[in-house]
């Protein structure tokens, strides 16, 4: 198998190669090498190779096929995982310095272990926001990550590694996390497929947190047929992690059945006063290839991403407090001051944010009574230019950072499932938007058919990238 070869394959595509011996793991393994080695210097997507340890576990999955053992179902695909995934043997970054100084990680993250037991092959560590703090991923310590579509935009984040590595052909899979909107926002800018499952469905036990009241986990995809693979494997009881809830697998059944007897509605008010018209587009699109007609108002989005906001700043300012006040200056110089004045909020701010969250799920919640699946855009421009500091949005300037997630922080603070399915609107140069897939809690699977519905209509899918 050869580099074109492997650029031009999905993770399905190549898990059946392997599986039918097309090709090696071995063989696949190096393609990809080669690929991240080629192409990097230029997207900036990784902070570390784990290329002994790859070419190890593509050496056990063609010993497993040379024995005529049955192979699991990611067996000899290659994925690699945002930097704040623990890798045994490896210092966890999450995209920090201050982090250079702890002792590595003893074992693999419970999502990281997960892939290897589903026979997947780790090739590096994918740079992010330092501390998950942001949706840029311009971070000052190991440089910008560049949007594979134009090299001069951000690739989103704050898992942007994550969403550059599978637009630009690096890896077909990638782990990322998402808290405000960390996998949505790269997906976006991107162009690739991300899932933001229900919040405590995958474990997170081995991740270095960011806030431990709103993080998930999830996967980056080069189709819906990886993303939902990655989704099944992934999940898993844990009772290690009190913040697992779930007792038993879901399965996503078959994707085949698309929007079939849903009920598919169209998100209005907020989600539409706060997207640029490329942004209305892609969710008008969205909507016509899967016949929802209605509009629907998501319940106090503006109150619950102002929550969001609150919650994040004070959690993620305690967690760094001992180092803010002793190493601030080995911050990321993005971040620093929202740290530390996170730090210094009120706790009856957070306590009252907390509280109101409560109310504003069981609203949410009571809106997927009348409705399975509701569409919005997934950020309200396409990628801004590296060191853009505002944006228009409909003639108002926001400040760029915090305004790309205006469209997700209020879903996440619900907690509901999320697929971020890839699409093309006009006037943006070419750039893509995302449409929003969302789902009640615990039906991932439902987000998953209408995902595959927008592939198979053409709607919603990669672009290719010459770099």
């Amino acid at each position: 198998m050869n580099k074109i070869a492997f650029r031009g394959m999905t993770g399905i595509d190549l898990a059946r190669a392997i599986a039918t011996g097309e090709a090696s793991a071995a063989e696949v393994v190096e393609a990809c090498i080669a690929h991240i080695d080629a192409s990097d210097g230029r997207i900036n997507a990784f902070t570390g190779k784990s290329y002994r340890r790859a070419r190890q576990e593509a050496a056990a999955v063609d010993a497993r096929r040379a024995r005529g053992d049955a192979l699991p179902p990611l067996a000899g695909v290659p994925y690699a995982v945002k930097n704040l995934f623990d890798m045994e043997g490896e210092v966890t970054l999450a995209g920090s310095t201050v982090n250079r100084t702890h002792a590595p990680a003893a074992q693999d993250a419970f999502l990281v272990a997960q892939m290897k037991a589903a026979g997947a092959v780790l090739v590096g560590a994918l740079n992010m926001d330092e501390y998950a703090y942001g949706f840029t991923t311009e971070n000052t310590h190991y440089g910008p990550v560049r949007n594979p579509h134009d090299l001069s935009r951000i690739a989103g984040g704050s898992s942007g590694g994550s969403g550059a590595a599978v637009a630009a052909g690096q890896v077909p899979i990638t782990l990322g996390s998402d808290t405000n909107g960390s996998i949505r926002v790269p997906s976006s800018l991107c162009g690739v497929w991300g899932l933001k499952p229900t919040f405590g469905r995958l474990s997170r036990r081995g991740s270095y947190p960011f806030v431990h009241s709103i993080d998930h986990l999830g996967p980056f995809a080069d189709s819906v047929q990886s993303l939902a693979l990655a989704y099944e494997v992934l999940q898993g009881p844990d009772p290690l992690d009190p913040g697992c809830h779930v007792t038993q697998i879901q399965s996503v059944g078959s994707l085949a059945r698309g929007v079939e007897g849903l009920r598919v509605g169209l998100l209005g008010g907020y989600f539409h006063e706060n997207a640029t018209p490329p942004a209305r587009e892609v969710a008008m699109l969205a909507a016509k290839a899967l016949g929802a007609v209605d509009l629907v108002e998501w319940p106090d989005a503006a109150l619950g991403r102002a929550a969001a906001f609150i919650v994040s700043a004070s959690e993620g300012g305690s967690l760094h407090l001992p180092d803010l006040r002793t190493r601030a200056d080995e911050f990321e110089p993005l971040s620093v001051d929202r740290f530390i004045s996170g730090a210094l909020q009120p706790a009856s701010w957070y306590l009252r944010a907390q509280r109101f969250r409560r109310i504003y799920r069981d609203r949410v919640n009571a809106l997927f009574q009348q409705w399975d699946v509701l569409l919005a855009p997934a950020t309200p421009v396409s990628a801004p230019v590296i060191g853009t500091e505002w944006l228009d949005i409909n003639g108002q300037q926001q400040p760029c950072r915090p305004s790309l997630g205006l469209l997700t922080q209020p879903i996440s603070f619900a907690g509901c499932p999320v697929v971020a399915a890839p699409m093309w609107p006009t006037g943006t140069g070419g750039m893509p938007i995302a449409v929003q897939i969302i789902a009640a809690p615990w039906r991932e699977d439902l987000a998953l058919r209408a995902a595959s519905a927008l592939q198979r209509a053409g709607v919603a899918h990669l672009k290719p990238v010459e770099l």
